[in-house]
């Protein structure tokens, strides 16, 4: 008879084979999806006791199984290697590894300690039955390399804020005293510079050091004797440029280095002397002290030191070249500025100056004043260009103008001679060099006027000022000296009575741009203005008057080298009756 399923009919049968061999039955009716995922699960889990034994033998970490009486079940291979001290049936809280007994007792789950020579890192994770097994790694190189790390990083910073520092300095013995100070206590716990004073000092000077050690408040200076080079071992040797590696120089005698050591710092443990390498060779030696109770220089503290001392010796060779230089700018600036004013009788003078923002303070206008027998002669000049390429060509026409005034002192001849002078130098020298010129003599006459002759080469014309504030120009013109071999100059002649003055003056005056609005030059208009109000008044206030009109008009901006040169009678000379 036929039956539906829904009477009780079972469906068939189906045997399949399960991984490990087992065969069982497979139905839609049987064991669910999750009850035979388990069944795999713990199918794959060895239960050779053997095997299991080798598989925790190959792990790189200890493994240390107890169970709920805290009794050692089982050690493996590693445990056996790094924790020989531990074995099986023995407590872990009375092991005699101290920190896993420890965290044993007290019921931590992890601990960290330095077990024979190795750093040892633990962790404990239960087990079931209450038993619990301490997983524990050697991390001995993992700290290695992150100390390393750490280091390198350190040394990194060091070196680049020791360049930072460094760089910074411009000054010989600012350069020196950064140089010890930085090396405290980074390299060592005292660090001293010994150099032999720069030229002009003579070859056989003796030598200077300066130190610096952990807790003083600043560096010191001092000298030492002529012998302290070979008193020091390595010292001599850094000093002349040795260039072989440093090596460090351990059990230093105090009475060697008693000369550089401050007082009581005791005998040293390690010393290291490295030469310092300036641009021309070595510039001086830098000495490092530890103390003993301070590791040794390893051989990458002696590269750190090194590479320190090539950037300390790089500064130092920068600072000495600057120290030249700044000496030569200061002789240049020196014979190039502007002289004293001589004193002339029955003649007030005054003079002005600016550079354009030249730091030097030299530039390409000048005044010059000399005395002769009857009055004196003056020039006032602005050369083409600004900054060090004017003042070198400043420098050359003033020196040809002393040494022409030997041969000839009147004005137009005398600029005439000037131009064949400059003509006469080389073409790469007086290429695209000029100037603008002014060259006059006085002479004061018998009722306290005087007379002026003025020669005029290309340059803006003087204003005389009168007694009554009225201002007018001194007509002068001519062309340039050195521009044209066969170039036209023009004389002048000019009366200065008492009271009155002639103001002399570089366009740097009137083309001075500034203003409260749109940029403008300040002008002769302006210039005119400022010598009617000042009219009577000394050449010296009408001067310092000028300066601060276009020093407020400019009002910070960009200037052009500017040269003033005010003469006037003297006002205590009796002047004409009228």
């Amino acid at each position: 008879m036929h039956r539906s399923a829904d009477q009780g009919i079972r469906p068939p049968t189906v045997t399949a084979t399960r991984r490990g061999g087992h065969a069982g039955p497979v139905s839609g009716a049987g064991r669910s999806a999750r009850s035979e995922d388990r069944s795999a699960a713990e199918g794959s889990v060895p239960t050779d006791a053997a095997l299991a034994r080798e598989l925790l033998d190959g792990l790189a970490e200890a493994v240390v199984t107890a169970d709920a009486r805290g009794v050692v079940t089982l050690v493996n291979a590693m445990a056996a290697e790094l924790l020989p001290e531990v074995t099986p049936g023995s407590t872990v809280a009375k092991a005699a590894v101290p920190a896993l007994a420890g965290a044993a007792r007290a019921g931590a789950s992890s601990f960290e300690v330095e077990h024979r020579g190795r750093l040892l890192r633990g962790t404990c994770r239960a087990l079931r039955a209450g038993g619990h097994a301490w997983y524990v790694r050697d991390v001995t190189e993992e700290r290695d390399r992150t100390d390393a790390l750490l280091a390198e990083r350190s040394r990194t910073a060091f070196l680049a804020r020791a360049g930072s520092r460094l760089g910074l300095s411009l000054h010989r013995e600012q350069t020196l005293r950064t140089s010890v100070t930085l090396a405290v206590p980074y390299l060592a716990d005292a660090a001293v510079v010994v150099h032999r004073p720069p030229p002009p000092a003579p070859a056989d000077a003796r030598p200077v050091w300066v130190r610096f050690a952990d807790g003083d408040p600043a560096p010191v200076s001092g000298s030492g004797p002529a012998e302290l080079p070979g008193s020091v071992p390595g010292l001599a040797e850094a000093l002349d440029g040795d260039r072989s590696d440093a090596s460090p120089w351990l059990d230093a005698e105090l009475s060697d280095l008693g000369h550089v050591l401050p007082e009581g710092f005791g005998r040293p443990g390690t010393i290291l002397v490295t030469p310092l390498f300036g641009a021309g060779g070595a510039a001086g030696a830098l000495i490092l002290a530890r103390r003993p109770d301070r590791a040794g220089f390893d051989q990458r503290d002696v590269e750190v030191v090194r590479e320190f001392t090539a950037r300390a010796g790089a500064a130092l060779a920068t600072a000495d070249l600057y120290g030249e230089q700044t000496h030569l700018a200061r002789v240049l600036q020196t014979s190039l500025l502007p002289p004293d004013l001589p004193g002339i009788p029955g003649v007030s003078l005054a003079g002005g100056y600016r550079a354009a923002g030249d730091s030097l303070r030299i530039g390409g206008d000048f005044y010059d004043v000399s005395v002769t027998a009857d009055g004196g002669t003056f020039a006032l000049g602005d050369v083409c260009g600004k900054g060090v390429g004017a003042a070198v060509l400043t420098g050359r026409v003033r020196q040809s103008l002393q040494t022409l005034r030997l041969v000839e002192r009147r004005p137009l001849e005398l600029m005439a001679l000037l131009n064949r002078a400059l003509f006469d130098a080389p073409e790469a020298i007086r290429r695209n060099q000029f100037t603008t010129l002014l060259l006059g003599t006085f002479t004061v006459e018998p009722d306290g006027a005087l007379c002026l002759r003025v020669a005029g080469g290309g340059h803006p014309a003087p204003l005389v000022v009168g007694v009554d504030g009225a201002v007018r120009s001194a007509t002068v013109g001519g062309m340039p000296v050195g521009a044209l071999s066969s170039a036209r100059f023009v004389e002048t002649r000019i009366r200065l009575a008492p009271g009155e003055l002639l103001l002399a003056y570089t366009d740097g005056v009137t083309e001075a741009r500034g203003g409260p609005g749109v940029l403008e030059m300040f002008g002769e208009g302006r210039l005119r203005q400022a010598l009617a109000s000042g009219a009577g008044l000394p050449p010296e206030v009408v001067i310092d008057r000028v300066l601060q009109l276009v020093d407020e008009w400019l009002d910070g901006q960009s200037q052009d080298d500017i040269a003033m040169l005010a003469i006037a009678p003297t006002p205590d000379r009796p002047g004409p009756r009228r």
